[in-house]
C-alpha cells in the first residue's frame, strides 16, 4: 500500500480514478486478501481462471508458470520469483513487484500502468510491445528486449502533474530498445552501455548522468532531451540522431 501511495504522490495521481473506474469495475481494490500459495495459483490456472487480481503473492515461488492473458491487476508480488514465467498479454496495472525476480520472463504486450518494479531483476526478459508506465527505478534490465516498448508520457491526460516512465538508476546494459517509445521518460543516471536505441523516441527524456558508452543511437530522436553529464563515449550513429542540436546540457555531456 505504501509503495502505491509513494508512486502516486510522485508521478501518478492523475490515473487513480481512471484505473478504478475503467479497469476494476466490480472489484474491491486493495481489499485484504489471504496469501495464496504456489499450489493454489497452479490450481486456479489449471481450472482456467483468468481473473487473479489483487492476490497476495509476496515472496512466492512462481517460476515457469503460465499466466498468459491473465488479469493480475493490483497483485502483490513483492520479492516473488517469476523467473521464466509467461506473462504475455497480462494486465499488471498497479501491481507491486518491488524486488521481484523476473529473469527471462515473457512480458510481451503486457500492460504495466502504475506498476511498481523498482529494484526488480528483469535480466534478459522480453518486454517487446509492452506498455510500461510505472516505477522501475533501480531495476536490472541487463540484456532485456524492450524493442517497441510503449513508455512515452501521454500528454493528453496530465491534470495532476507529469506521469511518465521512471527508469532512473536502472541497469539497461546491452538491452535492446530499438524503436522504443520513451518520450519524457526519466532515464537519469541509467546504465545504457552497449544498449541498442536505434530509432528510439527520447523526445524530452531526462538522460542526466546516463551512461551511453558504446550505445547505438542510429535514427533515434532526442529533441529537447536533457543530456547534462551524460556519457556518449564511443556511441554509434550520433550523426543521424534527430533533434540533437536542441538537447539541453549538451556542453556538459561527455563525448570522448
Amino acid at each position: 500500500m505504501n509503495e502505491r501511495l509513494d508512486f502516486f504522490n510522485r508521478h501518478i495521481k492523475s490515473i487513480l480514478l481512471v484505473a478504478l473506474c475503467s479497469a476494476t469495475s466490480g472489484l474491491t481494490v486493495y481489499a485484504d486478501t489471504l496469501p495464496a500459495s504456489r499450489d493454489q495459483v497452479v490450481g486456479m490456472l489449471e481450472r482456467g481462471e483468468t481473473d487473479l487480481s489483487n492476490l497476495d503473492l509476496r515472496g512466492q515461488d512462481l517460476t515457469d508458470l503460465d499466466f498468459s492473458g491473465t488479469n493480475l491487476f493490483g497483485v502483490d508480488m513483492r520479492q516473488a520469483d517469476l523467473s521464466g514465467t509467461k506473462l504475455r498479454g497480462c494486465n499488471l496495472d498497479m501491481a507491486l513487484l518491488r524486488g521481484a525476480t523476473l529473469t527471462r520472463a515473457d512480458l510481451r504486450d503486457t500492460s504495466m500502468f502504475a506498476t511498481v518494479l523498482a529494484e526488480a531483476t528483469l535480466k534478459y526478459s522480453d518486454l517487446r510491445g509492452a506498455r510500461v508506465m510505472g516505477n522501475l527505478q533501480g531495476a536490472d534490465l541487463e540484456g532485456a528486449n524492450l524493442a517497441g516498448v510503449r513508455a512515452s508520457a501521454d500528454m493528453r491526460n496530465q491534470p495532476m502533474g507529469l506521469v511518465r516512465a521512471e527508469l532512473s538508476q536502472a541497469v539497461l546494459r546491452g538491452a535492446n530498445l530499438e524503436g522504443a517509445q520513451l518520450a519524457r521518460a526519466n532515464l537519469s543516471f541509467t546504465d545504457l552501455t552497449g544498449a541498442n536505441l536505434a530509432g528510439a523516441n527520447l523526445t524530452l527524456a531526462d538522460l542526466t548522468g546516463a551512461d551511453l558508452t558504446g550505445a547505438t543511437l542510429s535514427g533515434a530522436t532526442l529533441t529537447e532531451a536533457v543530456v547534462e553529464n551524460a556519457i556518449f563515449r564511443d556511441a554509434e550513429g550520433l550523426a543521424s540522431v534527430q533533434g540533437f542540436d536542441s538537447v539541453q546540457g549538451k556542453s556538459f555531456a561527455v563525448f570522448d
